[in-house]
């Protein structure tokens, strides 16, 4: 059983010594340890420093792409080494590193696919009373959307089984966190949440620069990957808050018309034609968001498959050289 740590770094050479330092040398249930750094195309030393403190593989892109992007990449990169599970961890070493155990073994157990490191942000002494209400209703927004218990939606500290690793698709280009719950849910990977510690901020949030800025861009995240997954549902209810308010401006004119006051109501005969109209096209703009979903799956099990096959030819190739 060979288990990557993967971690995304952007300028990061002055926090990875003290993160890499804590990460475990060896794993009850785990064969082999192997570490990864993703190097966002950090400005600093971060891929030197990597070398120095001897990280096993290196993925440095070009340019600066996000920490989706870097997730994502680490993923691939995992993959090609043949990891049989795959523990993403921040640069700033944010987490205990000692709790890799207790995530990864529900894994090991077979109970989950990917299970989510629970901070407690409901109590975290470093977050603010604001955004810890924040990161409960985006924990409670994301748990509706995805159909899964969710405590702690935006913990990056995570493991993914191969199985998940390989279904896993990141769209996104601000975060992969909470897309990645929406796409669990709706493939139906086994999620598990365990509780974590956190160590002392080292640095300011890069992905929150402030409230607005956060809740715009996750909130966009949210609504995409949502959409993305559940189109009929999202255009259906769209359509439906337009045919109602259509239908009950109809039965208003039809009332003044038997009245005989129908002359002074036209406008509203006019407005409700519209939404009648806007609620029956958004329908139809649901059932072909539906249709091209479909597609969509069939395109995801694709890439699954040729995944599966590149990951497999990955670990023959390795196998006589170990």
């Amino acid at each position: 059983m060979k288990l990557i740590i993967q971690i995304p770094c952007y300028n990061e050479a002055e926090t990875l010594p003290q993160t890499v330092a804590a990460l475990p040398r060896q794993l009850e249930g785990i064969d082999s340890i192997e570490y990864l750094v993703i190097d966002d195309g950090s400005s600093d030393r971060t891929s030197e420093v990597a070398k120095e403190f001897g990280i096993h593989h290196i993925v440095r892109l070009t340019c600066h792409s996000g920490l989706a992007a870097g997730f994502a990449a680490g993923l691939e990169a995992s993959l090609r080494q043949g990891a049989d599970i795959i523990v993403n961890t921040d640069a700033d070493n944010q987490y205990h590193a000692e709790d890799i155990q207790r995530l990864i073994e529900p894994i090991l157990s077979k109970r989950a696919d990917l299970v989510v490191g629970d901070r407690g942000v409901a109590s975290l002494a470093n977050f603010s009373p604001t955004k810890r209400q924040l990161q409960r209703f985006g924990s409670w927004v994301i748990g509706r959307a995805s159909g899964v218990t969710t405590p702690d939606a935006t913990s990056g500290f995570r493991a993914l089984s191969r199985e998940a690793a390989l279904r896993t698709l990141v769209l996104s280009n601000y975060s992969y966190t909470l897309e990645t719950l929406i796409q669990a849910g709706s493939i139906h990977l086994a999620v598990e949440y365990v509780p974590v510690r956190t160590n002392p901020q080292t640095r300011p949030s890069r992905l929150m620069r402030s409230i607005p800025h956060y809740l715009a861009h996750s909130g966009a995240t949210i609504i995409r990957a949502y959409t993305m997954y559940r189109p009929l549902r999202v255009f259906s209810t769209f359509s439906l808050v337009f045919l109602l308010v259509g239908l009950f401006l109809s039965l208003r004119f039809v009332y003044f018309f038997i009245l005989g006051q129908g002359n002074g109501h036209i406008q509203s005969l006019i407005l409700a034609a519209v939404l009648l109209i806007v609620g029956f096209q958004t329908f139809l703009i649901g059932l072909v968001a539906d249709l091209i979903s479909s597609n969509r799956k069939i395109l995801e099990d694709l890439i699954y498959r040729v995944r599966r096959i590149e990951s497999d030819r990955n670990s023959q190739d390795q196998s006589p050289q170990q």
